[in-house]
């Protein structure tokens, strides 16, 4: 077939247009459908069975002349096939048929670069790579950056020809594969979009929810601060100040807002723009929208946005009107015409509730524009508006805290936000055994995914990798501390990493129980523990070895500690069923401790010269007659509980404080003991009311609060992190309190308590007393 030579210079050939290699567009729906099956299929003649059957192909149905086969398609289709299945549906119309889609970047007719997947709309083309593995490893892609870098010119070109007005875009889609910094790094500079599955899980999600908006999100990842074309950006609007931040106040059609709008979902799809806070639109809420607004209903309340300029000199062009007296200003504002210029605060379900609706270019709802609110601020203002409506759930709450307090000027929020944003790392990236083990954000618990958020930072914070902290610095700096987040958690998170590395290969069967009937190690209790004890393992090694891990590699580091590792997993591995059954039933606040000092047992045992803090006092204190530290730490949680109590109280209510911080009740029994105290007392030595207070007193105090009082004074020092999320009132969250009361009488009259009880004591002095109560959000 002869060629003919284009304009531009590239070779093509007669008749054969990309058009000719596209799927028919009635035809997308009915193929989306095949793609996003698990199995392919074949009808094929009956003599042709047996040979099938030898290739992996079984019987799915006898027909009449022929039989329907069925096979497990390999991950290299299966993935393929999805990200095909994600272009179709985000609505691309234009996709290719089939695998064999080529593309000339040259004259000469072996100059031709298969494309996996081929998808096109009215603005935009996609040239999409696709990768996969059978198993997660690591993935250099030299071979692909370099063709896709080489060929680029000669294959935009070639698209011109039939798009001449197309944005372009070329992706590489992974499956399996882990990037390092450097190999990201190679694939951006080398102007290439990576998505993960992932993130290609997250737009079949999102597009299954919105439908055809779901492509702006996908637009906005891909061409953030491009033009976005024929878009009017004139809006009228009053300009004003709010906490320090300019905002705007308008009325827009949502067909304009939901192209330039942007939410930044919780979730790997968005992990470059951390951070990021809302929750995954939620379909069934979306229908109802979407009826309401169809049905004729409004929302007068407005939609939140933050608009950013990108720092343009001059911020947003706001032509003022001729008269616009007062601190508030009216003018034209004039909004960008770029792709992910304005991000959804809040309201993002009012919004695509608009976007198959036959009024979304005649509606317009009001909007709250903020300009420049820096990530945080967004997060922090997110949080307050969802705490007052639809509670944002705990897991979520903890990973919105890595980011919010991650620059705290208090060092307890940021050690704070140190642990959980280590916690999610472990739980997030695949370089991590604990990867999809960790309930992140809103995710569902399953067998496998079943450890929490706070169990890591339990066994973090109670551990000594990072240390302890007063608002203003460092109490006690931890063994991996580098005086400041990122570089701590550089040199901690592959630390864990390669240890609970050793654990998964030393421990096969528990790791493949999770917390299913079974499994006693890789769940909250056991991990917290695991962690402590790691901690202690450290300690043993810096002692004993002079290893430093703020200079000694994460290799020398693991095999130091290696050998005590293999003692724990000989422990743990030669365990009876019964003896995991104890390990596994342990509830309660002391659980997790009590698992700790039974794994410290079994290292100090196996190596003697084991560094366990605190194990020798624990094991005294199961005996009756070593309950004189218990009575110690309750003696110090009284003290504890009348000096900060008080002070809560007058920093509320002045020198009235007891009148009206204390129930009548309370006041008139406490009164009544001082009395008959201070009859046998010197004068200098009378005491008050407030010195015969008992903890059950205490317990009415705080409950009497009213719930501005409790949440202003209270709510963050006495919930306990394991309390945070429990159901009913904030008086739920006191139960501790009165849980203390009984150990306290039975240690103050000479009884013995229980291994539990002891646990909660320490846990509760250590809490209370070590100034870890941060006040997170």
């Amino acid at each position: 077939m002869a060629r003919a030579e284009t304009e531009a210079g590239a070779i093509s050939v007669p008749g054969e247009a990309i058009s000719d290699h596209l799927l028919a567009f009635n035809k997308i729906k009915g193929e989306t459908r095949k793609r996003l099956l698990p199995h392919a299929f074949e009808t094929i003649s009956k003599g042709k069975v047996e040979a099938y059957e030898a290739d992996g192909w079984v019987v799915e149905k006898e027909l009449k002349t022929r039989t329907k086969m069925r096979r497990e398609k390999r991950h290299e289709r299966a993935f393929e096939d999805r990200v095909w299945a994600m272009c179709a549906q985000l609505q691309f119309p234009h996709l290719n048929r089939d695998g064999s889609f080529k593309l000339s970047y040259g004259s000469a007719p072996s100059a031709k670069q298969q494309i996996d997947v081929f998808a096109a709309d009215e603005e935009s083309v996609l040239l999409i790579e696709c990768k996969s593995s059978e198993t997660i490893r690591p993935g250099q892609f030299k071979k692909e950056v370099e063709a896709i870098s080489g060929r680029r010119q000669g294959i935009v070109r070639r698209v011109k020809e039939e798009y001449p007005d197309h944005k372009i875009r070329f992706l590489l889609a992974t499956n399996n594969y882990t990037l390092s910094a450097q190999v990201k790094e190679r694939v951006e500079g080398a102007q290439i979009f990576h998505v993960d599955e992932d993130t290609v899980e997250y737009y079949l999600r999102l597009a299954e929810h919105l439908g055809a908006a779901a492509k702006y999100q996908l637009l906005g990842a891909l061409f953030a601060g491009t033009k976005i074309p024929n878009l009017e950006p004139e809006v009228p609007a009053i300009r004003g100040s709010m906490g320090g931040y300019t905002y705007f106040s308008f009325a827009i059609e949502p067909a304009r807002l939901l192209k330039m709008s942007y939410v930044l979902h919780r979730n790997q799809a968005n992990s470059a723009l951390m951070p990021t806070y809302q929750r995954l639109i939620k379909k069934s809420r979306l229908r109802k929208v979407a009826e309401f607004v169809e049905g004729g209903g409004f929302f007068p309340n407005s939609i939140i946005l933050n608009i950013e300029t990108g720092k343009r000199r001059g911020g947003l062009q706001f032509d003022l009107a001729p008269k616009s007296p007062g601190p508030s200003k009216i003018g034209l504002l004039h909004l960008p015409q770029t792709y992910r210029a304005a991000y959804v605060i809040d309201g993002q379900h009012r919004l695509y509730g608009y976007a198959d609706s036959s009024r979304t270019e005649t509606d317009l709802v009001p909007v709250v524009a903020f300009v420049d609110l820096p990530r945080e601020e967004q997060v922090r203002l997110f949080m307050q508006i969802n705490e007052n409506q639809q509670a944002v759930p705990k897991n979520l709450r903890n990973t919105l805290n890595s980011d919010l307090l991650w620059a705290s000027d208090d060092y307890r929020q940021r050690a704070k936000a140190l642990r959980l944003r280590i916690a999610q790392h472990l739980g997030e990236q695949k370089s991590s055994p604990l990867f999809d083990r960790v309930i992140i954000g809103e995710n569902a618990k399953t067998h496998s995914r079943s450890i929490t958020i706070d169990a890591i930072d339990n066994g973090l914070r109670r551990g000594n990798f990072i240390g302890s902290f007063t608002k203003a610095g460092a109490k006690e700096v931890g063994t991996f501390y580098a005086g400041d987040n990122q570089p701590t958690a550089d040199l901690l998170t592959p630390f864990l990493e390669a240890s609970f590395e050793i654990l998964k290969e030393g421990l096969p069967a528990q790791w493949q129980y999770g917390s299913a009937e079974g499994g006693f190690v890789f769940m909250n209790n056991g991990v917290e523990a695991l962690l402590r004890v790691l901690s202690d393992i450290v300690e043993t090694v810096i002692e004993d070895e002079g290893v430093n891990p703020l200079s000694t590699s994460t290799g020398e580091m693991v095999e130091a500690c290696r050998p005590y590792l293999d003692s724990l997993v000989d422990h743990l591995e030669g365990l009876s069923r019964e003896d995991g059954v104890e390990y596994r039933t342990n509830y309660g606040s002391g659980a997790g401790s009590k698992y700790y000092r039974k794994l410290q047992q079994a290292v100090r045992a196996a190596r003697p010269n084991f560094e366990a803090p605190g194990l020798d006092e624990w094991e005294k204190a199961q005996d009756k007659q070593y309950t004189n530290q218990a009575r110690e730490i309750v003696g110090d949680l009284e003290a504890f509980f009348k000096k900060d109590i008080r002070e809560r109280l007058e920093d509320e209510h002045g020198n009235d404080w007891e009148r009206l911080g204390i129930p009548r009740k309370i006041r008139k029994e406490s009164a009544e003991r001082a009395i008959e105290k201070n009859l046998d007392l010197d004068p200098s030595e009378q005491v008050g009311g407030w010195d015969m207070m008992y903890i059950v007193d205490y317990y009415e105090v705080i409950k009497s609060c009213t719930n501005a009082l409790w949440e202003s004074r209270f709510a963050a020092h006495y919930t306990r992190p394991e309390d945070e999320d429990l159901s009913g009132t904030w008086k739920n969250r006191l139960g501790w309190i009165k849980r203390l009361n009984p150990i306290r009488n039975e240690v103050s009259h000479g009884g013995a308590i229980s291994e539990e009880d002891y646990a909660f004591l320490v846990d509760l002095r250590e809490w209370l007393l070590t100034g870890e109560s941060d006040g997170a959000v």
